[in-house]
């Protein structure tokens, strides 16, 4: 089940909220977990009705794990706590291993964010940085939440655990909470599903059809439609969670604004980037270490991340690609980028990040060749012919919307509307959120093209 699908919007979404709301107010934040948490089970149950138990699994090991290590902490034991946290770790990555890197399994949906976010938990309460939870409903909650259990952003316990057991829910955060959902859900089914099925349709080409101008056109699409689906879904998991009381972090910051790939990578994906700073960059050394040192440890940091996505070739020579030019920023280029006009800076960065997404966009280093070739014009159908003009004119409006949507000018437009008092404003927005919604119901009710790229991670 996703959150842009008929049956979460009409039955699964709104049965959740009237259980969740139908538990008092002066009752503990228990009973509202616990209603969380079986309905998170039933969430995934729908789709991986039998790599719940999988789940499970690693929930029960890290809360055990994690109450060990806390308990051996608190004792000044910490030799003994180690024992239980890499317990926790191997475990966890074993299971990442076999499910999503060994190929004999339908990989489990969201695997590779629980699986991390589990981690966090125990190397933090073995930190000091969190305490061990002794309420099993509330760390099943913590690791299964569904708004954020397939596609995160992924969230440290210490992010969110004082609001587990404590949390207020007022109208102002549940009329946040559905706006940010909305125009998440906006995001994703009315721009990156259409993106993505002008980057399809240009990808099933024939080498023989596939112009200059089609394959160029092809991988604006396809940055475009990441964007907004994966943008999109943290904006919906983020609202959801503003509509049941918690706020966790953002997980986007407009990165198609960047003027460099590092601050590209401050602003995508940013729990993940955040993740991978806090246990595996750091405790390397970091920058501590000297230039060779910290050179080596941003390759480890970036073939890792290549590998988060996935095993196969392009993953790994896109995590190389961005540690390149991350590497050479941080010896000479940012001081060069840093004294050109800012807005060759921003060509620099987008023109980087364009590529890398054409590494990304093709799991078989062929299809890759062969897409390249079309963008040098060497795949024999030339420049441009009529179908590709087509193409490009008739979508040449939605990729300005779109252009203009991977930027902060709506939200500042938007914050102009909602700063002006009375009615007016009210209703404007009232009237934007409602045909949003509608919009992309009426998309969902008739097209068939619903994909979400995350899902495979």
């Amino acid at each position: 089940m996703v959150f842009s699908s008929i049956m979460f919007l009409t039955r699964f979404l709104p049965l959740v909220l009237i259980v969740y709301f139908l538990v008092p107010g002066c009752m503990k934040n228990t009973w509202r977990n616990l209603v969380l948490f079986m309905f998170s089970l039933a969430f995934y149950a729908w789709g991986e009705p039998v790599y719940i138990w999988l789940m499970i699994f690693s929930t029960v090991v890290d809360y055990v794990n994690g109450g060990l290590a806390g308990y051996f902490v608190a004792r000044d034991k910490r030799n003994t706590a180690k024992v239980f946290v890499g317990l926790s770790v191997v475990i966890n990555l074993t299971l990442l291993a076999v499910f999503k890197y060994a190929g004999k399994f339908v990989l489990p949906i969201g695997i590779s964010f629980y699986t991390f976010q589990s981690m966090s938990y125990t190397i933090d309460v073995y930190r000091g940085k969190a305490k061990a939870e002794k309420n099993p409903i509330n760390f099943g909650a913590y690791i299964s939440l569904f708004p954020q259990l397939i596609a995160g952003p992924i969230v440290r316990f210490s992010d969110i655990a004082t609001q587990l057991r404590e949390r207020t829910i007022n109208l102002e955060s549940i009329r946040y909470g559905m706006l940010r959902f909305v125009c998440g859900l906006g995001k994703k089914v009315l721009l990156a599903n259409q993106a993505g099925e002008i980057f399809q349709t240009i990808a099933n080409y024939k080498v023989s059809q596939m112009t200059t101008v089609s394959a160029w056109l092809g991988i604006l699409a396809f940055m475009f439609q990441i964007y907004f689906d994966f943008s999109g879904y943290s904006d919906m998991a983020i609202g959801l969670m503003a509509v049941f009381g918690f706020e966790i972090p953002e997980n986007f910051k407009y990165p198609y604004e960047a003027k460099s790939i590092t601050e590209f990578w401050r602003r995508w994906h940013i729990s993940l980037g955040n993740w991978f700073k806090e246990y595996v960059y750091i405790p390397l050394g970091g920058s501590r270490k000297g230039n060779a040192r910290t050179f080596l440890n941003i390759f480890i940091v970036w073939f890792l991340t290549g590998l988060w996505h996935g095993t196969t070739i392009n993953f790994t020579l896109w995590g190389l690609y961005f540690c390149f030019f991350l590497i050479m920023e941080k010896t000479w280029l940012l001081k060069l980028l840093d004294k050109i006009p800012r807005v060759f800076s921003h060509i620099y960065a987008l023109v980087v990040v364009y590529f890398g997404w054409l590494l990304f966009a093709w799991e078989d280093i062929h299809g890759h060749r062969v897409y390249m070739k079309a963008m040098l014009g060497m795949a024999g159908a030339g420049v441009v012919n009529k179908e590709s003009l087509y193409l490009l004119v008739s979508n040449a409006l939605l990729m300005v919307i779109m252009a203009i949507g991977c930027t902060s000018l709506p939200k500042y437009l938007a914050k102009k509307v909602t700063k002006k008092d009375g009615i007016g404003a009210s209703l404007c927005m009232s009237v934007y959120v409602a045909v949003i919604l509608l919009l992309s119901i009426a998309y969902l009710v008739n097209g068939t093209y619903n994909p979400f790229l995350y899902f495979r991670f």
